[in-house]
């Protein structure tokens, strides 16, 4: 909250906040559990900064709880407690979690996941088999990432010495058929909307050479590697002479940390064999949400209890790197950042949106009933009006005019566009150009913080006194306008525009 006291919420949270406005069982880019999530947020928080804030780090605290509920499988005492602190060090539950979307949703239902199927593995009862069915198909409604997770339960089994009871029990095809019904409903909407996530998956993360796709093959594993190295080294040290007998110390490993050690290669080891066959995109902050799989393995496998004083040090650490970002690095990063506005808009998203409201409420009684453009300007729109306009894409986008020349809305419409924007600004344009009637407004907004304004002239926007149809302020701030238009018309309006440009 400090970090971005002068900027608003990320473009990636308003997104789901706009998905969840409508409850259906799939999205155009993603799988439904986000939007869901904070459909439901919402239902009991108001629609505010500090409540999407508090929604994200919400999240990644029942993730850790989660996690524990794994740990407290194998140990107890100060190994669960080095379980979480070792996690907390990491950025994974701090600036990883910030941003509540398709990753973060993912930093509960893992760990969910793997404690069931955990527990089904161990116990072959048919109530723990319906759970590892029902807890796999919600991560897989979380991210299409989670079907690494899966495989990796399945290869896990297959290796485990205990493989002959498990699969000759019930309990996998139970899993299986409860995780497939569960998932019913998403595929129907898959099958009868064309796909759409695939689609957008294909179009966004594909189509890479063989070099690239190996580098980034290598890149993915390398990446994890770096951010386990920390909680490694740590138990390494605590270990001392015990890392003499790490071999047989881990072939004397308790089935259960095997078996979750197995799922932590595979859930590693699958993406990159992906990325390299497929030649797909695979950035390491895809896999972060699965760390746990290795630091409760390394923590709970160590043979001798961990001493007290080694917990108290660890957490003396978590707390003060903790409060050093806090009141010290989130100051300098606000500071700055109202100097240097953030490159996605984020500290003009909400007076944009009161720009672009009061230009409409000057001629219009009604509220704005839908809003198109940039798909940051648009969700900061949706979300920060006080008319909360619906967002449909179908008005103007950046990279597609996708409204058909013979549709209209009766009621008005606005959008938002950056100025050196020009798909958006001449799809704006065009639609724009099939009303009879529109006005045309630019402004300039002045990054802020705590009400001061930004000393630096890179990060004012001025706005013209008297906005008048087809105005077009000129100077050097040009590249930094937002253009906008709206229907000037009676009440309600019968087709409308409005935009800024930054």
């Amino acid at each position: 909250m400090i970090a971005y006291s002068g900027g608003d919420l990320h473009s990636d949270v308003l997104e789901t906040w706009t998905l969840g406005r409508s409850i259906e069982w799939g999205y155009a880019k993603h799988p439904p559990l986000m939007g869901w999530a904070a459909r439901a947020w919402t239902a009991v928080f108001p629609l505010t900064n500090w409540s999407f804030q508090l929604l994200p780090l919400v999240n990644a605290t029942l993730g850790l709880w989660m996690v524990d509920l794994i740990t407290r499988r194998f140990s107890s005492g100060d190994k669960r407690l080095f379980v979480l602190l070792l996690l907390m060090l990491l950025p994974v539950y701090q600036l990883h979690a910030q941003r509540f979307n398709a990753n973060a949703v993912l930093l509960p239902t893992w760990p969910l996941a793997t404690y069931c199927f955990l527990r089904s593995f161990e116990m072959r009862q048919p109530g723990w088999a319906v759970a590892a069915g029902l807890t796999g198909a919600l991560a897989m409604l979380g991210k299409y990432y989670s079907v690494f997770l899966i495989i990796s339960f399945l290869v896990a089994a297959i290796a485990h010495p205990q493989r002959r009871a498990y699969f000759a029990s019930r309990m996998p095809w139970v899993s299986c058929a409860t995780g497939f019904a569960a998932l019913v409903p998403h595929v129907y909407w898959l099958a009868t909307t064309g796909a759409k996530p695939f689609s957008y998956a294909v179009e966004r993360h594909t189509g890479k050479a063989l070099l690239p796709s190996l580098i980034e093959a290598t890149l993915f594993i390398l990446g994890l590697a770096m951010l386990l190295a920390v909680p490694a080294a740590i138990c390494a040290f605590v270990a001392g002479e015990r890392l003499k007998t790490f071999r047989q110390d881990f072939k004397a490993m308790d089935g259960g940390l095997l078996l979750l050690f197995t799922i932590a290669v595979g859930s590693v080891g699958f993406p990159a064999i992906t990325a390299a066959a497929f030649r797909t995109d695979m950035p390491p902050l895809w896999g972060v949400q699965g760390l746990f799989l290795f630091v409760i393995p390394m923590v709970c496998g160590l043979a001798d209890p961990i001493p007290r004083i080694y917990s108290v040090k660890l957490a003396a650490s978590v707390i003060g790197i903790g409060l050093l970002a806090a009141f010290v690095a989130a100051p300098i990063h606000a500071v700055y950042r109202n100097d240097h506005p953030l490159h996605e808009g984020r500290n003009f998203y909400q007076q944009a949106s009161d720009e672009l409201t009061g230009l409409w409420h000057a001629r219009s009684d009604t509220p704005i009933p839908a809003v198109g453009g940039d798909d940051g300007l648009a969700f900061a729109l949706s979300f920060y009006s006080s008319d909360h306009p619906v967002r449909d894409e179908r008005i103007v986008h950046p990279h597609a005019e996708m409204l058909p020349a013979g549709v209209t809305f009766e009621s008005g419409w606005a959008a938002l566009c950056y100025s050196d924007d020009v798909d958006c600004v001449g799809s704006l344009d065009r639609v724009a150009a099939r009303s009879p009637r529109f006005v045309r407004s630019d402004f300039v907004l002045q990054s802020m913080l705590l009400g001061s304004p930004a000393p630096s002239s890179a990060s004012r926007f001025r706005r013209p006194a008297q906005p008048r149809q087809g105005d077009h302020p000129t100077g050097a701030a040009e590249s930094r306008r937002r253009r906008g238009f709206q229907r000037d018309a009676p009440h309600p309006p019968a087709f409308g525009i409005a935009t800024p440009a930054g």
